[in-house]
C-alpha cells in the first residue's frame, strides 16, 4: 500500500469510527446518560465540551469563534504538512501518527462546526437530528465526549492539598475517539520519531 493510500485509510477509519459513535450517542442519549460497559470502570457517559480539551474554555461566542478557526487553520496547516511529506522517505510511523491527529482533529471540528446546526439540544432529552430549532450557529456547536474510563476512585489523603473529603477519581476526563486519536499520534511521535519530526519541520 502507498503511503498517501495508507493516510486516506487511516483518516476514513478515525473519522467513521468517531462520528458514528458521536451521532449514536448524540441521537441516542440524553446529557449526563451513561451505559456501563464493564463494570464501573468503562463506561460510555454522554457529556459535551463547549471548549477546549478537558472543557476549558476561551470566553463567550467570540472566545469560541476563535477556537474553532484556530483549529480549522491548524487541520490545514496539518494536511499541508502530510501532502509534503508523504511522498518522502519517512518512517511509516511517523506518517501515521501525523494522520491519526490530523484526523482526530478534524473529528472534533465537525462536532463544533456542524452538529449545532443539525441538533438541538440534549439537555432533558434525546436530540433531534434536524429539529426545527438548532441549538448553535455555524462554528458554535460543542463537541460530544463518552468514553470515561473511572479505573480508580478513592479520597484524597489527609496529608495532600486536596480536602480529603473531596472524591479521588483517576481517570476523571471524559473524552472521545478524536481525542484518543490526537493523544496516540502525539506519543507516538514524542516516543518514537522526534528527531523525524525536527527534520521535517
Amino acid at each position: 500500500m502507498s503511503k498517501g493510500r495508507l493516510v486516506i485509510l487511516i483518516v476514513f477509519i478515525v473519522l467513521l469510527v468517531d462520528q458514528t459513535l458521536k451521532l449514536w450517542i448524540k441521537s441516542t442519549m440524553m446529557i449526563g446518560e451513561e451505559y456501563h460497559i464493564f463494570g464501573n470502570w468503562f463506561i460510555l457517559h454522554f457529556t459535551e465540551n463547549n471548549g477546549m480539551a478537558f472543557g476549558l474554555e476561551l470566553g463567550g461566542s467570540i472566545g469560541k469563534y476563535f477556537l474553532s478557526i484556530f483549529r480549522i487553520v491548524a487541520v490545514g496547516f496539518i494536511a499541508y504538512y502530510i501532502s509534503r511529506i508523504v511522498e518522502k522517505n519517512v518512517p511509516t510511523g511517523f506518517l501515521i501518527a501525523v494522520s491519526l491527529i490530523f484526523a482526530g482533529a478534524t473529528g472534533n471540528i465537525i462536532d463544533s462546526a456542524f452538529y449545532g446546526l443539525v441538533f438541538d439540544h440534549s439537555y432533558y432529552q434525546v436530540a433531534h437530528f434536524f429539529a426545527e430549532q438548532n441549538y448553535a450557529s455555524f462554528l458554535q456547536g460543542r463537541v460530544v465526549d463518552m468514553l470515561y474510563f473511572p479505573v480508580i476512585k478513592g479520597h484524597w489523603p489527609t496529608w495532600s492539598p486536596i480536602n480529603p473529603s473531596e472524591p479521588l477519581i483517576f481517570f476523571r476526563p471524559v473524552f472521545n475517539i478524536a481525542d484518543s486519536a490526537i493523544t496516540c499520534g502525539m506519543f507516538i511521535i514524542i516516543l518514537f520519531h522526534r528527531g523525524t519530526l525536527q527534520k521535517e519541520l
